[in-house]
């Protein structure tokens, strides 16, 4: 039987996860009655200049949905085999709403820990519209920071599955990647966007660096989507400096400091 907190945990991370897919149903409602009556008033407007020009309008679409773990893999080794169909599954948020602009916002850990951050929507343009849309869903809110690393090298804090253990993911995965670092460096205060094999298995956990790391860039790296602006010695102080609680095979694992996201916020930059 699992602990009362694990239980109520879980069962808070179902019930957001249900919210924000509720969200996303009446999104995608109101979106496509929108192009239902685009396409009303196109064919109105076609049938009138067919009949003076026998001018032809054709529409087509496609959608797939899947899940994957995304996790950032510091000790990858080979090169990732992409999947014979690989693309985007599920309904990822248009790479048109970061509109080529500097987004930024803040991002609360545990109530007291208050990080400024700010997107790049001009370097990594469909990330930073997957983060804009997951933040104002508030998927974010409540979720767990599950995994720390924190040797020389190699430093970073893992954050936002959505069964807050690395599982899980908001219904879809997207790619391609953007924005990486061809020599495998990745600055203090970078936040990335966390993956599986697949370049195409992005979803919704990303990693903010806290100290200068290095990553196999063979396996083809991860997406850089911003940067943290300001609270970043906050987090190391009280978190991420007060280690792993239990270390796994790669060195990385949970953190001591039992940390969340209590709050986040965005906004395009005037």
């Amino acid at each position: 039987m699992a602990p009362k907190n694990q239980a109520r945990d879980n069962r808070e991370a179902r019930e957001r996860l249900r919210l924000y897919q509720a969200r996303q149903g009446l999104h995608e409602r109101q979106r496509r009655r929108r192009v239902r009556d685009n396409v009303v008033g196109t064919v109105v407007l076609v049938a009138v200049a067919a009949l003076a020009t026998g001018s032809q309008l054709a529409f087509a679409g496609s959608q797939g949905s899947g899940t994957a773990d995304a996790s950032a893999t510091a000790t990858a080794t080979s090169t990732p085999t992409p999947s014979a169909t690989a693309g985007n599954t599920g309904d990822v948020p248009s790479k048109s709403i970061a509109k080529d602009s500097t987004w930024t916002g803040t991002l609360t850990l545990n109530k007291d820990v208050r990080l400024g951050i700010e997107l790049d929507g001009q370097k990594a343009p469909q990330a930073t519209s997957v983060e804009i849309e997951l933040i104002e869903e508030q998927f974010y809110n409540g979720t767990t920071c599950h995994r720390l690393a924190d040797s020389t090298g190699l430093q970073f804090l893992q954050c936002g599955s959505a069964n807050g253990d690395g599982t899980g993911d908001a219904g879809f995965e997207y790619g391609p990647l953007e924005n990486v670092p061809s020599d495998g460096e990745y600055a203090k205060g970078t936040i990335a966007i966390a993956r599986s094999s697949s370049p195409y298995s992005q979803s919704t956990q990303f990693f903010i660096v806290t100290g200068d790391t290095t990553l196999d860039s063979s396996t083809g790296g991860y997406t850089v989507v911003g940067k943290v602006t300001s609270g970043l010695s906050a987090l190391v102080s009280k978190i991420t400096s007060k280690g792993i609680a239990k270390a796994g095979s790669d060195g990385t694992g949970e953190p001591k400091v039992a940390t969340k996201i209590t709050g986040a916020t965005i906004e395009r930059e005037q």
